[in-house]
This record gives C-alpha cells, structure tokens and sequence, in this order.
C-alpha cells in the first residue's frame, strides 16, 4: 500500500494539552521548516538505505562539500546518498566481546574525502575498494584525499576542544537543529487523532480518541499555555533551545490547536454518522418527536431544574466566577413590555451523578444536556422572553505552584495552591459558533482575554472530552477484542512470592501484556500479610484513590510491620488525592514523607526487608509505570522484581536520601538515580559508544522514551550520528532532534507508536562493543526529569530478561500497523502494510508473544508429570 506523509499545515494556531499568545513580531520560523538542503534525497523512497535493514547502513555516500557564502559563511549543498552492495568479508569484531545479538554484525566504514580551502568546492572522492563493505563519510582534512581505513584500525586522534570533546561538523548551538517542544507534543496529537479517521479503528474505539485528543487539548492549554503566560506575563524574553520567545510559541501553538480542532470536528462529524447506522444516535433537539420533548421535560424537571442557579450579569451583579472546563449558558432576555436585554450565567451542571448526555426513549439515542435546558429556560426565566441563549467554556492556568522552600508546611502549601487553582487566570475562551459580537467581546474582557489570540470559536458541540461516556457503550464488535492480562508464568500463585523471586534472582514485568494484580500487587499483598517480612518502603507518584495498593500498605501497618511512603504532593492534577491518601496512611501508623525539597520524587520503587533462613534478605520492585490499578492496563510499562544484592542496597541508599534529603555521598553500584548520576550516565554512554564505533564499527543505541526533550541528550545524539553510530529512538510524543539531516543525523532515526494502549515504558540500550547493556527507568530523556526529579536508572542484565526487552524494541521496528516514522521537517508518514503483512501493530503482537509464553510455560509444567 502506499505510504502517504501526514504533514502539518502551516496556518495560526491556537492551543494543545500543554499552551501561549501575541504581541507584534516579525514572522516566525516554523517548528515544520528546516533549512534548504539541496540535493536531499526522497526521505519516502522505497531505496532507503535503513528499509531492509533496521540497524545498519551498507552502502556508499558521495559528499559533496558546502560552497562558502558571500559572508564567508559555508552553505549546506546537496548530498547524495547511493546504495551499493557491500562486497568481502565481515567486519571485524570488537575485542573481548561476542557479536551483538540485536542483529548481524555491521559491516566496516571507509572514510575518503577530499576537502577544499578558502572558496574553493571540495572534489568528490572515489572510495577505496576494499574487503569490507564501503561507506565513505565525511571528514574534515586536507586538500589530498584520506586513505581508506579499517575500522578496527590504528587511527590518529581527531583534535579535541578544551571539554576533549571532538568539534562536531554542525554547529549544534543553532536554532535550527531543535523542534519545539510544544509544537512538536501537537504533531502528537494529530497522531492520535488519526486513530479517530482510520476505518481499521472500531467506530467506539475512535470515539474514544476524538475524547482523548479533546482532553489532551485541555490540559496542554491548562499547564503549557498557562506556563507560557506566565512568562509572558513576568517579561521574560528568553529563547527556547530551537529559538522561540514565549509569545512565539503562543501564537504558533494557537495556529495548530485551530487545525487538530477543525481536524477534530470532521473526525467527530463522520464517526458519529457511522454511529447512527448502529443505532447509536447523539440527537439535536429539533429531531425529536412531542411525545420524547414532554418526557425530556419531565427529566429535566426532576433532574435538572433543581440543581441550576442562574446568576443575572448587570451593574447590580458583578459577572460572576466562572469554573474551569465548566459549560456555561450566556441568556439574552427581556420583560415582554420593554426593549432593554439583560444577561443572565447558567451553569450546565455536568458531574457529581449527571451525565453530559441524556437517554432518549429505550434505545442508545442521547442528547446532551445543555441543549435540554437552552429548550426548557422558561422554567427558570418564567414571563421573561428569550432572545438568545449562547454556550461558552473557559480553562484557566493550572500553575499555581510556590516556592515550596519557603514553606513551612508542605501539605497546607499545596492545599492552598489548590485553593489558587480554582480562581487563577484564564487561559482560552471557547465560544459556540455564531456567538454575538458584542457578546463574545465582553466575555473576553470580562475574563481578561485578548478576543482574537485567546478566543476560540467552536463549530457544533464544547468539551469533546464527554464523548468518553459515549465511547463506553457495551457493543462487544465495536470496540478492540478484550484484552485479559495473562498471570506471569513464573509467578506461580501456589508458591510463596518471595522464595519465587530468590530462586530465579530476577522477573520483567511487561503491563498490561502481564497482569498489574497477580504481580506488582500480590508483591504488596503478600509482604503485607507473610509473618517474616519486616519492613516495606515505597514510593508513590500516582495512584488508584480506591486500589488495593493502599490496603496493602494499611493492612502492612497493622500487621506490625514498619512501613514508610514517600508520596508526592506535587503530582500534578492529583495533589487532592494525594493528600488525602496520605492522611489515611498517616492514621494507619504508616510513615509518610514528602521526598526531597526542590525535586519532585517520580522513581517507581518498592523495597521491601524479609527475615530468610540466611538473615535478612531485601527484595526490589522498580517500574517504569506508575503505582495506578486503572492505569496499569491502559499503559505500556515494563518493571524488574528481583532480590540482586547492588540494586537493593542501592534501593536502601535511595530511601534514606528520600526520606531525609541528605545529600551525603552515597556509593551506587548499579542504580543511577536523577538529578545527579542519571543524565551523566546517559551521556558518558553515549560518548563511549562513540568511541567503541571509531574503533571496531558496529556501534548501536536504542532508546524508548515517551519524550526526547532534554538539549544536551539531543546534541550528544547527533555527535554520535556524525560518527557513525546508528541510533534508533523510539519516541511516543515530543522529540526535539531532527532525524535524517544528511550529516547531521543520517544515522538516526525517530518512531513513534500510537495504538490502543498509552507508550509508557522507558528503555535504554547500548551496544557497548557487543557486552550489551540494556536498562529500564522512570525518567524520559527531558531537562526536568533528568535535572529535577528524583528518578532512577536500573540495569537488567539477565540474558533472558535483555531478550524479553529487544523483543519490545524488534516489535517497534516490525510494526507496520501503529508506528509512525519521523520527517526531517518534524511531520511524521504512517508506515503501512506491505503485500503480505499481517498488519499487526506492536501492542498486538506483544499481546500474542505473552500468550504463547504462559502456553509454553504450561506445556514445560506438564511433561514432568507426563513421565
């Protein structure tokens, strides 16, 4: 099937899950543009040198240098890249190490080029023949061409700066090397929302992304957008790492939040056709018959009439609060003898037991409920003369954070920053189409907008995010085949967890392929309730207000045991349940802490201190997922239970930091925890897989992320393209880095995975000359994670556990269903099916390969008792 580019169109844009505005300015770059490269070649043909092979370039490049400019400036000129079969023997092998199992082993780079000084074009060079397969790659030297060398080779050091870092060829300090993060967390969502237009997507299923999406664009305009008028607001100029001033980045995202919405509305037009030929209608009140309006009215009347107050806007009422994400009435009317309008708010009152949409007769026919009361108002305005009733919806700033050193008391902070919360700044405006001019003015300047950036007007129904109601109607046929979480194999339920665990030393838990309760849970479970264990500590970031995790820590308590959460306060949109978990721990007798002063604490950690026959013996959990019962079968996590001796002192030394903040020296043998190892972990890996690559060839990096945001992981990146090393990045939603730029990030290339459950998971692989190393971690690859986070950075290395987590990655690069390959410019082309593919996406498939591993559990269970 043809491959055809979803590529973002360039008109103003307007808001996004995380948003901004405008003030005069000359015209700005987009986040889709990237400098002319002449002579680039087709980044969809079907020649691409990765197409057959994933991991590793055969072929020869021709480089034809940049003519300088008139400013003495080099230009970017053309390169061409041509195929050629490599002939001859095999690379050679790194030294000590055993070829790597992601693949075949890379054949050998030869480097010959010909530079030219001053103005002067540099001359193509023929590359060498040889008995490795030839790559010829760029290379600053002099006039004379280079000899061809071997990379296994004695090489003479390149020159190094000061840091002994090598000067990259590309000056990674541009502007225009780095997408916005913003612009780039809205091509996400335009991924999603494709889910909502593709016919393969079950008609609910694409409903439920229309809601997804609609959600998405709230909080983006909540958190982003309000955290970009802040900085507006405090007169902060300063530049974003791809060169966009706070006010830009409003603007732009404006732009593209109008396109996803009018996106949006057509998705939503056509899914809800679809719908009405299954019986499943969303009414306009026009359609109706007299007999359902009387019943309706009767609803109304019993249900609703009771619970609206509305409020008259005129000089002796002030305009009054208006909530956030609420649906409000804006009612034009007059006494029937005179000709003066007054205003009056009602509140659509949405939540607490009433549902958005109301069932018509017996059927699966709904109506919202806004349009029950604009067609029932004379209930409330009795004698009074509608003119006109018109909708509208704010969404105000959720950054309302303080300075949480200052305060004495970090729960009665937060309470308070919740309390602020409610009556912060508005951010957006949603209007219904063919609101009144005057109107919609004065709303805007009764809210404190500016009409044209902050107003968005809406064709058709607000607060798309209610069709999730809808989107859970029990028809089996449309929706994805019920997926049932298999129990771990390993993880008999008739042995004790704990004597499992020691035996086999370690478990991966792949969720929601695994199941969140037989595993994570019963870890708890079972610690709570098993008479040898003495103590359990855990971390807490999110979690069910309802779910077992915290009956299991209670129950610990009571059963005698010391239990110590650490729990986060300051997760954002769950401060509430937090705070109110932790009081119900704190009353149970558990020890709870609020982390670390200045750092969010977002690790995934259980520890948990059991008396075994040899004397105390720690058993570890560290996931990638939250703590969350609901979330763990949506989301796409892996996590580790093991009782390795390192990782649980390491565990050991983490909680006593958590729990006191002391920043004493602490000696980690295997866990790197943020802010201070994690990212120079990332980066000295990456530098020696660098260095690895220039000595023996071969050199490979995979990371699975949800987001690559982090300046200094991206220009390390790059360095390590330029040298050759192949790098694949697995990135659910934000990515800074520009892959495919011809001798920038040739070697790169950037997937993202969009399907029916949420990317959660965070891998990072390194070939490391063939010793692989593969680890799992809480943190993406972004400033705030790395830098103000307490995250960690574990290591699996048992054999049969690295396998489990390339199988994850393999299933990412075999996906022609779900992934989405990045463009150069930041747009992204769906990959499609080729003749004879099965079509599975990669949640589909690592649903069926844990489905035969639990077969084939039970079949090796069975033959000892066949004998």
């Amino acid at each position: 099937m043809e491959t055809k580019p979803v590529v973002p169109q360039k008109i103003q844009q307007e808001e996004d899950v995380f948003n901004l505005i405008d003030e005069q300015q000359p015209p700005v770059q987009s986040v889709l543009d990237i400098p002319e490269i002449h002579g680039m070649r087709d980044l969809e043909s079907a020649d691409h040198p990765s197409e057959n092979n994933p991991h590793f370039i055969d072929g020869t490049v021709t480089v034809i240098s940049a003519p300088v400019g008139a400013a003495g400036r080099q230009e970017p000129t053309g390169v061409q890249q041509v195929a050629k079969p490599g002939k001859g023997g095999k690379a050679g092998k790194a030294k000590g190490a055993k070829p790597s199992k992601m693949g075949k082993t890379p054949k050998a780079d030869d480097k010959a080029t010909r530079d030219a000084k001053g103005t002067k074009a540099a001359k193509a060079t023929k590359s060498t023949k040889a008995a490795e397969s030839k790559t010829t790659k760029t290379k600053a030297a002099k006039p004379k061409a280079a000899k061809a060398v071997k990379p296994g080779a004695n090489q003479p050091p390149k020159p190094k700066d000061a840091n002994g870092i090598e000067p990259p060829e590309f000056d990674l300090g541009e502007s225009r090397w780095f997408l916005n993060r913003e612009l780039t967390w809205l091509e996400f969502n335009r991924r999603v929302l494709h889910e909502a237009m593709d016919e393969r997507t079950p008609l609910l299923e694409r409903l439920k992304f229309i809601a997804i999406v609609s959600s998405n664009l709230d909080e983006f305009a909540m958190k982003r957008i309000g955290g970009l008028k802040q900085q507006i607001g405090a007169g902060l100029h300063e530049l974003t790492l791809d060169g966009r001033t706070p006010r830009q980045q409003v603007v732009e995202c404006n732009a593209s939040v109008r396109e996803i919405e009018a996106t949006k509305r057509e998705a939503f037009r056509q899914v809800r056709e679809l719908l009405e030929g299954k019986g499943i209608v969303i009414e306009s009140y026009d359609t109706l018959s007299p007999k359902e309006k009387k019943q309706l009215r009767e609803h109304y009347y019993s249900n609703i009439y009771p619970l609206l107050t509305p409020q008259s806007i005129d000089p002796a009422h002030p305009f009054p609060f208006i909530s956030n994400l609420s649906l409000n009435l804006l009612v034009t009317l007059r006494y029937p003898k005179s000709r003066e309008h007054t205003l009056a708010r009602v509140k659509v009152p949405i939540g607490l037991g009433t549902p958005r949409f109301i069932r018509v007769g017996k059927g699966d026919h709904f109506i919202p409920i806004e349009q029950v009361m604009m067609n029932n108002l004379d209930m409330l305005f009795p004698g009074m003369l509608i003119v006109s009733c018109e909708i509208f919806r704010v969404t105000r700033n959720a950054n309302t954070e303080k300075d949480e050193e200052e305060a004495d008391d970090l729960m009665s902070m937060i309470e308070s920053e919740l309390k602020e919360r409610k009556f912060a700044p508005i951010v957006r405006l949603e209007v219904g189409a063919g609101m009144e001019p005057l109107h919609r003015g004065r709303l805007a300047a009764e809210l404190e907008l500016d009409e044209e950036n902050d107003v968005l007007e809406v064709t058709g129904m607000l607060a798309l995010r209610d069709l999730f109601e809808i989107s859970k109607l029990d028809y089996p046929r449309l929706h994805e085949p019920p997926h049932h979480p298999i129990d771990h194999p390993q993880l008999t339920a008739e042995r004790n967890i704990f004597h499992t665990i020691r035996d086999l030393g370690s478990v991966l838990l792949q969720h929601p392929y695994v199941s969140f309760s037989t595993s994570v849970e019963r870890f708890l479970r079972e610690a709570a309730n098993d008479p040898k264990v003495r103590a359990i500590k855990m971390t807490l970031y999110r979690t069910s207000i309802q779910g077992r995790i915290i009956d299991a820590l209670v129950q610990a308590a009571q059963n005698g045991k010391q239990v110590a959460v650490v729990v986060e306060l300051k997760a954002r949109f769950d401060e509430a349940t937090n705070i109110h978990l932790a009081e119900v721990m704190e009353e149970a007798g558990i020890h709870v802490t609020y982390g670390v002063v200045g750092l969010k604490t977002h690790c995934k950690v259980i520890l948990v201190v059991r008396q075994d026959f040899q004397g105390l013996r720690r058993y570890v959990h560290i996931g990638t997922g939250n703590y969350h019962t609901e979330t763990a079968r949506i989301y796409s996590d892996v996590g580790i239970i093991t009782c390795d001796d390192a990782i649980a002192q390491d565990v050991t030394e983490l909680f006593n930091y958590l729990t006191t903040g002391f920043t004493a020296k602490r000696n980690y043998r295997a866990v790197m925890p943020a802010p201070k190892l994690l990212k120079k972990a990332l980066l000295t890996r990456i530098e020696r897989e660098v260095e690895l690559h220039r000595q023996n060839g071969g050199g490979l990096i995979r990371f699975k992320m949800n987001a690559l945001e982090d300046g200094d992981i991206v220009k390390a990146l790059y360095r390590a393209s330029m040298a050759g090393v192949k790098i694949d990045l697995y990135v659910r939603d934000t990515c800074r880095l520009r892959p495919g730029v011809p001798g920038l990030s040739d070697n790169i290339r950037v997937t993202s995975i969009v399907g029916r459950f949420l990317e959660h998971a965070r891998i990072y692989y390194f070939r490391n000359g063939g010793a692989e190393e593969y680890f799992i971690s809480s943190a993406d690859a972004m400033k705030r994670n790395l830098e103000a986070r307490v995250e960690v950075l574990c290591p699996v290395t048992a054999p049969e556990l690295t396998a489990e987590l390339r199988t994850v990655l393999d299933c990412h690069d075999a996906d022609r269903r779900s992934a989405w390959d990045m463009q150069p410019d930041g747009s992204y082309v769906q990959r499609q099916p080729r003749e004879g593919d099965s079509g599975e996406g990669t949640q589909q498939m690592l649903i069926a390969q844990a489905q035969q591993r639990l077969k084939d559990a039970l079949k090796q269970k069975k033959k000892p008792m066949q004998k």
